[in-house]
């Protein structure tokens, strides 16, 4: 009697129960109450009823069946009942990250009141209950003949007599301090009310603007005043050892390894969340896996229900209705018979699904509305009435289950459980959709989520697992109701989609190549007439460059493949493009240089071929060569897309640089032999006879010369180009600084038709629940000591800042930590387990010694197991706690910006906790590892670009003969055009993540070939003032650039708006072209006009330049 009503002393004084009831009693009073005010007061109220010798003046016996008394009436005092309710409305249940109330009111926590918990209790209909006992609450001292029951009761912040101490702040409101209040943003920064980067941008333009159009009027008066006053025999040996390099380079192929693992796509081994990914699937397992249903209807019929016994009307949404019900049972059923075969054996869903009760409860995991009705649709068919009236069916149970999910029984005539079949609740906000607040009965979405076994390091049983749900997406994909429209998704959807986006746009790919190569092989020769179509037309000599170029990448593959570095689809998608740009480029230089120049006197084909190469070899030199630092200097990267394609680009773009200055050069003159000797392209065999030709220039070239470089050069057109593309830069500049960085969303993989995209709308449209997250507590702590103990856990005696404490804190500004719930606390349920009136025994009975209860709590399957089976990590034997976890829930996360947010609040809450436990802590979901890189994304982003840049500054400076100020010249427009790239991006919706991270350091390089050739024609002209240096740059190395880069680019890049790929239509189709779009009007038109104004005024360098010349000349 004192173990189990502490306080209670009745003297000698026979009692009005025996043993066996109190046995009886405190087996179905084993509580989640951790407050001992709560726990308390509310064995007062049963223990007065049970035992008390003084039941005569509180108790009525209303029904006698002799011997036995069949239904009381119970006279409670309204002080009483609102000081237990009071005590306990506030108490949190440990493993349900619920608050106690709603598993013991019969309805969510915040519809229950002193009055109908109690009632509920005392009902029969609650499946505990053994006969009728009727609380009469009354605020008199008298009623009846009666004086209620109105015994002492404690408040949560109260101490007990027996030294039990107050509630904790988790379990009682009152005995917490302040509510916590997320700090405030910080104030915008601002100058007289505006924004300051706004003013200081446009004060600094305003001042260019001023600076910039004195010294043009400057200029134009004194200038006013001024005027009023073919190759040596082929070296096979070398052809021999280059192809004898490729083949064996491109041999590594053979162990090509492409990745499409999510995981290994954007997470990098060595970061922060990976770590602690692999620490949690080392020691608790790896997240289970899901395939998901949402259920929508295109029936419009919103019904509203009458109850029988009284009350408002219930709205009632299309997709409750219980033919709707049935049609979706019928389907999770054939689900559940889904059978698929894994090397020869036969898997269903019951081999691979989560069953926490498992081996005594084997029943799938399944949460469903339908597992309200267990599954059956004679429990969904199941209704209590007469021939004239239903008084209670599928309506009743329904707004029961959602309000108290756990019940064993409802409250109405239909006596239903409201478990599922697996022995656990099914929480409203997990099962369905589209409804407000709580107004589960609005609900327009049926959400059915299977959750599987994950498996680590378990091939065969992981395999069986994909195997299944292989065969899901297949019958979903087959599944035909005009009633239902279903969108869904398997844990393995994604990278699916990934094969899949890699596979479906080839013919799309080959289109874009083939024009650009038809174009490569028509556009290099130059037409004299069409008598000589075939002798100046350079098919062949275009293919065999395009040939040089596939060679270089495979041979860039090959090579980091015999490293076991594995390929990704951003390498295998992007540096062909990347490469053929820098190639072709290179191509039409030397080709077009070859046809504008004239033979000296004396001089043979290898003479000239080789005077030549040593005119453009150090501009192809300097432009491969930046792009090679650059792109290896951005393998410096923490983000696994961008230093795998850095890596392949880099080596790619060097080892194409050295087959075109060796086996290119070579075949250009043969093809220069060719012609010479009136020979026929492809068909070389075939000779026309000999006539006299006359030579000219290329329309493209003369058109450059004539028109466009005088042009932009004219002195008034001047001042417009570079006031226009300061204007753009400003404003863009302005506009991105707002720009937010959002992550890859997995519908950026998927296809216009994919299901996944259907699934991924409507998970933003319909989800009403966060990802799990679990505070993950590391190996070390220990759980034996008081000190270990109070760090932790969150009931009585618990240190106020211990993690649960934290976490329970965090959880009420959840609008700022993203933490929607207190978390399930294996510690404080085992502290409820192992107290004195739990039924736990402590000793052996035999030997008298103590018994160590942590393995048995966990293994037991009606205490721990279900719960906790994989949140505590213990040794081997038993003899002591590992790592263990605690799990909660973040809000409702739709958008990029909110996972990302969700994961800088985790973290932030984790240090905290680690701070006050002087303990490691961390916070784990299963999306943190793909979001992680978006924390530094934009310092990701300015590092990767500002070392690219600067490399290609440093290498254009050492290259240009120590032409400081050339250097500075490339650097800033390369800067502009990538500036306004970021502007793109954000007019055209494009996000800031690793693939535009990728785009962005590939268009750091291509936009060396469009600044550095014009820079380096401009250096080395002997031209008499800059304009005339800057025209004859352009007219010279323009033309080449623009049919090079810009032409053939463009004609493949308008192929890829075809693609039904997302992520080719944003950051390919649209990236591309902006790149080569900015380049072209960069290179092309603003660096010719910067030149004019601020180049070096006089060739200084010629000498320096002369004699690299020369050095080329020798070695080519």
């Amino acid at each position: 009697m004192q173990e189990l009503c502490p306080g209670y002393d009745y003297g000698n004084r026979s009692l009005c129960c025996d043993v066996n009831q109190l046995q009886t009693l405190k087996g179905s009073l084993q509580l989640p109450l951790q407050c001992p005010a709560c726990f308390f007061n509310l064995m007062n109220l049963f223990c007065e009823l049970t035992c008390s010798p003084h039941q005569s003046q509180f108790m009525n016996a209303t029904k006698i069946d002799k011997p036995n008394v069949v239904e009381v009436q119970y006279y409670i005092g309204q002080t009483f009942a609102n000081a237990m309710y009071n005590a306990c409305k506030d108490v949190q249940a440990p493993s349900s990250n619920v608050k106690a109330l709603s598993l013991l009111c019969g309805k969510d926590a915040k519809d229950c009141n002193a009055t109908n918990w109690i009632q509920y209790m005392f009902d029969i209909n609650n499946g505990q209950t053994p006969f009728p006992i009727i609380p009469i609450f009354t605020g008199k001292s008298f009623l009846s003949g009666y004086t209620p029951m109105n015994n002492k009761t404690y408040a949560c912040t109260e101490g007990l007599e027996d030294g039990s101490g107050p509630c904790s702040c988790q379990d009682c409101t009152n005995a917490c301090g302040p509510k916590p209040v997320p700090p405030p943003l910080p104030p915008p920064w601002t100058i007289l009310g505006i924004d300051a980067m706004t003013l200081i941008m446009w004060i600094s333009y305003m001042a260019f603007l001023l600076i910039f159009t004195g010294a043009v009027l400057g200029a134009w008066c004194i200038l006013l005043g001024f005027m009023c006053y073919i190759c040596k025999p082929i070296n096979w040996c070398v052809w021999f050892f280059v192809l004898i390099l490729v083949v064996s380079a491109s041999g590594g192929l053979v162990y090509m390894r492409i990745t499409t693992d999510p995981v290994e796509l954007w997470s990098s081994p060595t970061s922060q969340a990976r770590q602690e990914k692999d620490y949690f699937d080392s020691h608790f397992g790896p997240f289970f896996r899901t395939a998901q249903l949402i259920i929508t209807t295109p029936l419009k019929g919103n019904f509203t229900y009458s109850p029988y016994f009284g009350g408002s009307d219930v709205p009632f949404g299309a997709i409750l209705d219980k033919d709707i019900l049935h049609q979706v049972l019928d389907l999770q059923l054939d689900i559940e018979g889904i059978v698929a075969t894994y090397e020869g054996q036969n898997v269903t869903l019951n081999d691979i699904c989560l069953a926490p009760l498992a081996p005594y409860n084997n029943n799938c995991t399944i949460l469903s509305v339908l597992n309200y009705f267990q599954n059956s649709h004679a429990v969904l068919d199941h209704t209590i009435g007469d021939d004239f009236f239903v008084y209670d069916d599928f309506h009743d149970h329904f707004l029961y289950c959602v309000s108290a999910p756990a019940s064993l029984n409802d409250t109405t005539l239909l006596h239903d459980p409201c478990l599922g079949t697996f022995g656990g609740p099914v929480f409203p906000w997990l099962a369905l959709g589209g409804y407000d607040e709580t107004n589960y009965n609005n609900a327009t979405a049926l959400v059915i989520t299977f959750p599987l076994n994950n498996y680590l390091n378990d091939s065969v049983r992981l395999g069986k697992a994909l195997a299944w749900e292989k065969e899901f997406i297949k019958f979903m994909k087959n599944f035909k109701n005009p009633n239902l429209t279903i969108a869904f998704n398997a844990e393995r959807s994604i990278e699916d989609e990934i094969n899949r986006e890699s596979n479906s746009d080839i013919s799309t790919i080959v289109v874009s190549y083939a024009i650009m190569f038809i174009y490569i092989s028509l556009a290099l020769g130059h037409i004299h007439s069409c008598r000589r179509l075939m002798v100046d037309s350079k098919i062949s000599l275009g293919i065999a460059g395009i040939l040089i170029v596939l060679s270089s990448v495979s041979s860039s593959l090959g090579i980091f493949s015999y490293f076991n570095i594995p390929l990704t689809l951003i390498v295998i998608e992007v540096i062909p493009f990347l490469v053929l740009a820098v190639g072709v480029d290179n191509i039409f230089i030397i080709v077009q240089t070859y046809q504008r120049d004239e033979r000296m006197p004396q001089e043979e084909l290898h003479q000239q071929i080789g005077r030549i190469l040593g005119d453009v070899a150090p501009s192809m030199f300097l432009s491969s060569f930046s792009e090679t630092v650059a792109f290896f200097l951005g393998a410096l990267s923490n983000m696994p897309a961008v230093r795998t394609f850095s890596l392949f680009a880099g080596l790619a773009v060097f080892i194409d640089f050295l087959l075109q200055i060796s086996c290119f050069v070579s075949l250009l003159g043969m093809d220069a032999r060719r012609q010479e000797g009136n020979r026929l392209d492809i068909f070389c065999c075939a000779k026309l006879p000999e006539a006299q030709e006359t030579k000219t220039d290329s329309f493209l070239f003369r058109f450059f010369k004539k028109v466009f470089a005088p042009f932009i050069l004219k002195e008034w057109v001047r001042p417009i180009i570079v006031s226009t593309s300061v204007t753009i830069y400003t404003s863009v500049f302005i506009s991105f600084q707002w720009t937010t960085p959002h992550s890859i969303d997995g519908f950026s993989w998927t296809h216009i038709d994919s299901y996944v995209l259907d699934y991924f709308k409507n998970l933003s449209m319909y989800l009403h629940t966060g990802a799990p997250v679990y505070f993950v507590v590391e190996d070390g702590l220990n759980y034996s000591s008081p000190e270990g103990q109070n760090v932790v856990c969150g009931g009585v005696g618990c240190n106020n800042d211990s993690l649960v404490q934290q976490v329970y804190s965090a959880s009420l500004i959840s609008n700022y930590t993203t933490i929607a719930f207190t978390p399930s606390s294996w510690l404080d349920d085992y502290f409820d387990w192992v107290k004195p009136q739990s039924s736990c025994c402590r000793y052996y009975n035999t030997s008298g010694a103590f018994c160590n209860a942590s393995g048995k709590f966990l293994s037991n399957v009606n205490i721990g197991h279900a719960a906790y089976a994989t949140a505590v990590d213990l040794y081997p034997n038993n003899t002591g706690v590992g790592a263990t976890y605690f799990m909660t829930y973040h809000t409702i996360l739709k958008e990029s910006p909110d996972f990302i947010d969700a994961l800088k609040m985790a973290r932030i809450l984790a240090d905290n906790i680690s701070q006050s436990m002087d303990h490691k802590v961390f916070a784990y979901s299963v999306f943190y590892v793909f979001y992680e890189q978006y924390l530094t994304i934009a310092y990701d982003t300015a590092l990767n670009l500002s070392v690219s840049l600067a490399s290609i500054f440093v290498v254009t400076t050492v290259l240009l003969g120590f032409e400081l100020w050339s250097a500075v010249i490339v650097s800033i427009t390369i800067g502009m055009i990538l500036v306004n790239m970021f502007g793109v991006m954000w007019l055209w919706n494009i996000s800031l993540n690793a693939v535009s991270l990728v785009n962005l350091v590939m268009c750091c390089g291509i936009s060396v070939e469009f600044c550095s050739h014009i820079v380096r024609a401009f250096s080395i002209s002997v031209k008499k003032n800059r304009v005339e240096r800057a025209e004859e740059a352009l007219a010279h190395m323009g033309s080449s650039v623009f049919s090079g880069i810009t032409l053939t680019k463009f004609g493949g890049i308008l192929i890829l708006a075809l693609s039904k790929s997302q992520i080719f239509q944003v950051f390919y189709f649209r990236m591309y072209l902006a790149i080569v779009l900015l380049g072209a009007t960069h290179g092309l038109i603003f660096l010719p006009v910067l030149l004019s104004y601020i180049g070096q005024h006089h060739p200084q360098h010629q000498l320096q330049t002369n004699s690299v010349s020369s050095i080329c000349y020798e070695l080519f």
